[in-house]
């Protein structure tokens, strides 16, 4: 597949972004000259529908309400869902300087590629080097203001993106999203086992749809079954472990675009080792 432009459609305008293969990156690239971020966060996970933008998007949300300046970089290009979850649509600025990210309700700097797309329902038919070349300008090509922590949602598994991003960005760190299954429990181990061998430290360990709370006796449910999670966390070491119930008023919130109004302080022990850092 050759380079491409996304230049939009006849009759309508997009911010010209263009898209460059990657390159055997060893060194990572610097952003844009006028970018000014403090801790570059990934959310990563070994498979997908686990839910890790849903994790990414929570994180967000709640360093923001801390007081803490947040954005997100939305590295999952073939399935970006940051932005329906937000409930943030339109074109971003662009000049001649470079591109401006989408800000969300609460200030939450927002940069996917269904922003740049004339239809959020298109699908995005590149192959792995140009999707990384995407991704790397979404580093280097977009002004991100004063953020304190820049949250990238990758893309599920240990691929060329993944890649692309821990050798192309300086990561701080990683969080993994896994869920309940035996399965999944070995799968999440690449994804540390990657972060181990790239040098970039695991944070946390979230496990999502962990169990479900029955509405009239309380009676905690594990609808997948058995946790493996607290095993995984004790064999690489990581100490912050976060498990998270099906939750249907989060699931509703999501679907109407407003993660943001969403109250319960379900992932505190990664909050404040983040506030930490």
């Amino acid at each position: 597949m050759s380079d491409n432009s996304l230049n939009g459609t006849p009759g309508k305008e997009l911010p010209k972004i263009t898209i460059k293969r990657a390159k055997n990156a060893l060194t990572t690239d610097p952003p844009h000259e006028l970018s000014k971020i403090k801790k570059v966060i990934g959310v990563m996970s070994g498979k997908g529908g686990v839910g890790k933008s849903l994790i990414t998007s929570l994180l967000a949300v709640n360093m923001q309400a801390m007081g803490y300046k947040s954005a997100i970089l939305d590295a999952d290009i073939t399935g970006p869902s940051i932005p329906r979850t937000f409930g943030v649509s339109g074109q971003p600025d662009a000049d001649e300087v470079g591109m401006y990210p989408i800000r969300s309700r609460t200030g939450i700097d927002l940069m996917s590629i269904n922003f740049l797309l004339p239809n959020d329902t298109d699908p995005v038919i590149w192959r792995g080097p140009v999707i990384g070349g995407a991704v790397k300008q979404f580093w280097t090509d977009v002004i991100w203001e004063n953020e304190e922590f820049l949250f990238i949602d990758m893309p599920p598994g240990t691929g060329d993106v993944a890649l692309t991003v821990f050798q192309s960005i300086p990561v701080n760190g990683i969080i993994v999203v896994t869920s309940p299954q035996e399965l999944v429990g070995m799968i999440v181990e690449k994804a540390v086992k990657m972060a181990e061998k790239m040098n970039i430290p695991v944070i946390g360990l979230v496990e999502n749809m962990s169990y479900t709370v029955c509405p009239h006796c309380g009676e905690k449910f594990s609808v997948f079954g058995e946790s493996h999670i607290d095993e995984i966390a004790e064999k690489y070491g990581v100490r912050t472990v976060c498990k998270l119930p099906f939750d249907p008023e989060l699931a509703a919130l999501v679907d109407k675009g407003e993660i943001e109004t969403y109250q319960k302080d379900v992932l505190h022990a990664l909050v404040k080792m983040l506030m930490f850092m």
